[in-house]
């Protein structure tokens, strides 16, 4: 197969600017963001660290996200539990659920951005 992954997410905003700052601020994400240590951040591009993308539609009738939004966020993260620290300290709403924790899969919660849109922060389990 000719795909080597994702290389962008491309959705629409009311306030672009205001969003990417904010996606930089709170999740360190967006252009000009580095991950991958020793890679070099340019003005484009989040140098993000490789690892499993789950590549997912799901029925149009799904209450995993809201009904009025056709796209959820799935972010990768370490330490969750300091993530959400983070979040909450700066005031971000979180929502955390038990059933959607799995020893086998990893750990969720999930946040909004401030136009609505929700972002579901993963914790794979070490392996």
């Amino acid at each position: 197969m000719p795909v080597l992954g994702i290389g962008g997410l491309f959705f629409r905003a009311k306030d672009p600017d205001a969003l990417s700052a904010w996606y930089r601020e709170h999740l360190g994400i967006g252009a000009g963001c580095v991950t991958t240590e020793g890679a070099t951040p340019d003005e484009w591009s989040w140098q993000a660290e490789g690892g499993p993308v789950v590549f997912a539609p799901f029925k149009h009738e799904t209450d995993y996200f809201a009904a009025d939004k056709q796209f959820m966020l799935n972010l990768r993260v370490r330490d969750l539990d300091s993530l959400l620290e983070q979040l909450n300290a700066s005031g971000i709403d979180i929502i955390t659920k038990p059933e959607w924790n799995d020893p086998s899969i990893g750990q969720f919660a999930r946040i909004h951005d401030p136009e609505g849109n929700a972002i579901e922060l993963w914790e794979p389990p070490i392996k």
